[in-house]
């Protein structure tokens, strides 16, 4: 369950190997998870449970492009399918998938990219309290010395935070000022969860 770390600190390859771990867990479970003899909240169970943990090792630190966000939703899409099943067209009377919005709305848990977006919250109130002088905190949050390259600046971890903060209104604050406030702090993380992601 390690970490893969790139210099150039590249996302995409870690977000392939999770992927793939997950992969492997859904498939060794795929047969429970589409049993008609287990209720559908045991099954949501086994993902939360063995496979999501699997997925999302070492979150917290992820700074996500839309790009990857839709990989994670694709993959968690795909579970939630086979623990539903299908369904019978009004129209039709055929058998059809479910489409994403029937699958979150019987989905009553906050989707994979809200847990992230939870997560790196909890992590960047741990980091704002560990201090300016801590290693993980000038990793985070520091800025790269030298010249930039040419081309659109990369989305930092901390640029991700302070978009999670817009989305809750909150964009105007300083999040490692915010930080200090730890009941504040634990309603925007609240509130970023429960966010509903199209």
């Amino acid at each position: 369950m390690g970490t893969t770390l790139t210099n150039q600190n590249s996302i995409p390859e870690e977000i392939k190997i999770r992927l793939r771990s997950g992969n492997a867990y859904y498939h060794s479970v795929q047969n429970l998870l589409s049993s008609r003899l287990i209720f559908k909240n045991l099954k949501i169970k086994i993902y939360r449970t063995l496979i999501l943990p699997v997925v999302l090792h070492g979150c917290e630190t992820w700074s996500l492009t839309l790009r990857e966000e839709r990989k994670l939703r694709v993959f968690e899409n795909m579970v939630l399918r086979r623990i539903f099943g299908t369904r019978t067209d009004e129209v039709t009377g055929e058998w059809r998938r479910l489409h994403n919005k029937e699958l979150y709305d019987l989905y009553s848990s906050p989707n994979i990219v809200r847990v992230i977006k939870s997560r790196r919250m909890i992590w960047a109130w741990h980091v704002a309290l560990m201090g300016e002088e801590s290693g993980v905190y000038r990793v985070l949050v520091g800025k790269q010395e030298g010249k930039r390259p040419l081309g659109r600046p990369r989305s930092r971890w901390v640029d991700n935070i302070k978009m999670d903060l817009q989305e809750v209104g909150c964009g105007y604050m300083d999040c490692i000022g915010l930080a200090q406030d730890r009941d504040r702090w634990r309603r925007f993380v609240s509130a970023v969860m429960n966010l509903r992601v199209p």
